[in-house]
C-alpha cells in the first residue's frame, strides 16, 4: 500500500481538492434527508470503499504513535449505531478507543501544535473555520508531520465532499467566491506536471509491491542462504603418521547452507538450517592427508554422510523471557555457537563460510570441545555491558542406547561472562566448559573427544575409558579505529582419563583485522597462534606416543586472508595457512595450504 505524508503540503491539497470539487458539483443538490445512511462496502482484503454520503472520522489515534496506532479504516468509516446514546455528528472525531472522542475543532487555535508562523497556517485555518472539516486528536494536536495512509486520506477527502454536499444543499452560494475559483484554476494548471508524476510513481510502486507479494517465499518465514565454492590444495607438507609427502593436488569443492527463519510474534525465531558439503578436510586425528588436525579448514563435510547430501544440520527455537533474557532450545545445533548470537568475540574472523579460513583462527579451543546436538542456551543481560551465557549440549541426545541420551552420554556444559564497552569497540569474555565423553561415542564430526583442532595427543583418549575435561578461556577484542582491530585469546584445559590419569592442554592466538582494506566492505586478516598442545601427561597414560609422552615441540599456526567484497552478495577470499612443526614435532616439515573461496549470499 502506498504511503503519503500528511504534512502541511497535504493540508493545502485537501483545501485545493475541497474547493475544486465545488466546481464539479453540477447536479441539483439533494437535501440532507435524501442522503442514504453511511455504509462500508468491502471490495478486497485491502480496500474499503465508503458509500455515498459517508462522513468519516478524521485523523485520530490513541497515543500519538506513528506506526502502531494508525486507526483501522473499519473504525474510521464505521456507521454510528442507531441506538447510540450520544450519536457522533457528521464531523465528530473518534479515536481508535471507542471511549475517547473529541468534538469538531471550531478554531485553528484549538490545535496546540499549529502556529501562525507555519507556512500552511492559512490553509488549515480555512479548512477548520470556513469549511469545518478538520478535527484534531484527543490531545488537542494536529500532528502535521506524521505519516498517513491512503485510507486516512480517503477518509478526509470523503469528509470534505460531504461538507460540499451540505453547502450546496443549504444554498450557501455566498461561500463560493470568484476569486477562489480563479486561484484554484491557476493552481491546478501549475501543479498538473507534479500530479501526473506523482500518479505515475504511485502506480509503479503499487505494481512492484504486488509483484513482491506474489513472489515472496512466505509472509512469516525468511529464507537466507549461502553457497561457497572452494579451490584449494596442499603445496607443502608430509603426512605426520606415514612420514610420506602429502599429495599436492588442487581440488574444487562446495558447501551449501540454507536457513529458514520464522517469527510468530516478532520477538521469537524458529530457525531450521539445511546443509550440504563435499569438502574433504586436510586431516584429522591420525588420519587424512596430513594425519593431524593442525591447520584444519573451517569448511569441511561430515564424514558420516555422503558428499553433498542435504541434511538438517540445525533446528532451534529462540524466544524472549522478559526483556533481558533469551532462551534458545535446540534439537540440533552447535551449542557453543548459540552463545555467540548476541555478537561473537572475534567478529572479523568468525563466520560461516566467510572470513577466517581455518577453524582455529575463528575460535578459542574452549568452544570446540564437543559437537552438534540437542540442548538449551540461555543469554541474560545484567546490563547493556554485561551478559551471562549458559549452554548445555547433549551430543547424542537423540540416541537411547547405553552411554548416550540427554544426560548419560556425551555432553558439553558451558558458561560465559561477556563484557562489552559502551561504544562496542571492546569485548572481553571469560569462558568455562565442562565436557564428558563415554568410550566409543562419536558425533557428526566423527570425533570422540577433544578440541577437534591441534595435536593428535590433545584429541586422543584411552581406549575403552571415559574422558572428562574442564576447560577455561579468556578472549578479547578491541577495535582501535574503523580500519584496524586486534583480538586474542588464551585457553587451558585439564583432561582426566578416568581410572588412568591426567593431562594439560594449552593454546593461544592473536589476530589483526583490517576492515575496508583497499575497498569498502572488504576485509584483510592476519593470525598467529599455537593450536591446542598437550603439555603434560601422567606417567602411566599412553595416548599413542608412549607412557607419559606429551607434545615435545612448539608449532605455530600462521594464517592470512583477504576477503574481497565484489558486491553485497558475492565475496572472493584467497588465503594461506602455514603450520610450522606439524603435530608439534620439529622433525615434520612445514605444511602449507592455499585456499580460494567464493561465497554467494542471498
Amino acid at each position: 500500500m502506498s504511503i503519503v505524508r500528511w504534512d502541511s503540503r497535504f493540508t493545502f491539497w485537501l483545501l485545493f481538492l475541497l474547493d475544486i470539487s465545488i466546481l464539479l458539483v453540477i447536479n441539483p443538490a439533494r437535501s440532507q434527508a435524501d442522503i442514504p445512511p453511511s455504509t462500508v462496502s468491502p471490495v478486497s482484503n485491502n480496500t474499503v470503499v465508503p458509500a455515498s454520503g459517508q462522513s468519516p472520522v478524521f485523523f485520530a489515534d490513541r497515543n500519538n504513535s506513528v506506526v502502531e496506532q494508525v486507526i483501522p479504516v473499519s473504525q474510521l468509516l464505521s456507521p454510528v449505531p442507531k441506538n447510540s446514546a450520544s450519536p457522533v455528528s457528521s464531523h465528530q472525531v473518534r479515536s481508535s478507543d471507542d471511549n475517547a472522542a473529541m468534538g469538531q475543532v471550531n478554531s485553528v487555535s484549538q490545535l496546540s501544535d499549529i502556529k501562525p508562523t507555519d507556512w500552511a497556517f492559512q490553509a488549515l485555518q480555512s479548512l477548520v473555520e470556513r469549511y469545518g472539516v478538520i478535527a484534531g486528536y484527543p490531545n488537542q494536536t494536529f500532528q502535521g508531520n506524521r505519516a498517513m495512509t491512503r485510507y486516512e486520506f480517503a477518509a478526509g477527502l470523503n469528509a470534505a465532499l460531504a461538507r460540499i454536499n451540505e453547502l450546496v444543499s443549504a444554498g450557501t452560494s455566498d461561500l463560493l467566491r470568484k476569486e477562489d475559483l480563479e486561484t484554484l484554476q491557476k493552481l491546478q494548471n501549475q501543479f498538473a506536471p507534479e500530479l501526473a508524476q506523482l500518479r505515475g510513481k504511485v502506480d509503479s510502486l503499487e505494481t512492484r509491491t504486488a509483484a513482491v507479494q506474489a513472489q515472496q517465499f512466505s509472509t512469516t518465514t525468511k529464507l537466507v542462504g549461502q553457497v561457497a565454492g572452494v579451490v584449494a590444495g596442499i603445496v607443502a607438507g608430509n603426512n605426520v603418521v606415514t612420514k610420506q609427502p602429502a599429495p599436492h593436488n588442487f581440488t574444487f569443492s562446495d558447501s551449501v547452507n540454507l536457513k529458514l527463519n520464522t517469527s510468530f510474534n516478532g520477538t521469537d525465531q524458529l530457525r531450521i538450517t539445511l546443509g550440504a558439503n563435499n569438502t574433504t578436510p586436510s586431516g584429522a586425528t591420525r588420519s587424512g592427508i596430513l594425519g593431524t588436525n593442525d591447520g584444519k579448514t573451517s569448511d569441511y563435510a561430515s564424514p558420516l554422510f555422503p558428499s553433498n547430501q542435504l541434511i538438517v544440520s540445525g533446528v532451534r527455537y529462540r524466544y524472549l523471557l522478559g526483556s533481558n533474557t533469551a532462551i534458545n532450545v535446540f534439537a540440533q545445533s552447535d551449542g557453543a555457537f548459540e552463545l555467540g548470537l548476541s555478537g561473537t568475540i572475534n567478529p572479523y574472523f568468525e563466520g560461516s563460510a566467510a572470513n577466517g579460513i581455518s577453524r582455529y583462527s575463528r575460535r578459542n579451543m574452549v568452544y570446540d570441545y564437543g559437537d552438534t546436538g540437542a540442548g538449551i542456551a540461555i543469554l541474560h543481560n545484567f546490563s547493556k555491558q554485561l551478559e551471562l551465557g549458559l549452554e548445555y549440549t547433549s551430543i547424542n541426545g537423540n540416541n537411547p542406547t547405553e552411554n548416550n541420551g540427554l544426560f548419560e552420554g556425551r555432553y558439553v556444559a558451558l558458561g560465559q561472562l561477556l563484557y562489552s564497552s559502551p561504544k562496542k569497540n571492546f569485548r572481553l569474555a571469560l569462558t568455562y566448559a565442562n565436557t564428558y565423553s563415554p568410550p566409543n561415542t562419536t558425533g557428526l564430526s566423527g570425533t570422540n573427544f577433544g578440541p577437534v583442532i591441534g595435536s593428535n595427543l590433545a584429541n586422543s583418549t584411552v581406549a575403552g575409558k571415559g574422558t572428562l575435561a574442564n576447560t577455561y578461556g579468556a578472549e578479547a577484542f578491541y577495535r582501535i579505529n574503523p580500519s584496524l582491530a586486534v583480538n586474542g585469546w588464551v585457553g587451558y584445559s585439564a583432561h582426566r582419563y578416568l581410572e588412568n590419569g591426567d593431562a594439560e592442554v594449552w593454546d593461544w592466538g592473536a589476530g589483526l583485522s583490517f576492515p575496508d582494506l583497499f575497498q569498502k566492505g572488504s576485509l584483510g586478516g592476519i593470525f598467529v597462534g599455537m593450536e591446542p598442545k598437550l603439555t603434560s601427561l601422567s606417567p602411566n597414560v599412553n595416548l599413542g606416543n608412549g607412557n607419559g609422552v606429551a607434545d615435545k615441540d612448539t608449532s605455530l599456526h600462521i594464517e592470512g586472508f583477504y576477503q574481497y567484497q565484489v558486491n553485497d552478495n558475492i565475496a572472493i577470499t584467497p588465503g594461506v595457512i602455514w603450520i610450522t612443526a606439524p603435530d608439534f614435532n620439529a622433525s615434520n616439515p612445514d605444511s602449507v595450504v592455499l585456499w580460494l573461496r567464493t561465497t554467494f549470499r542471498f
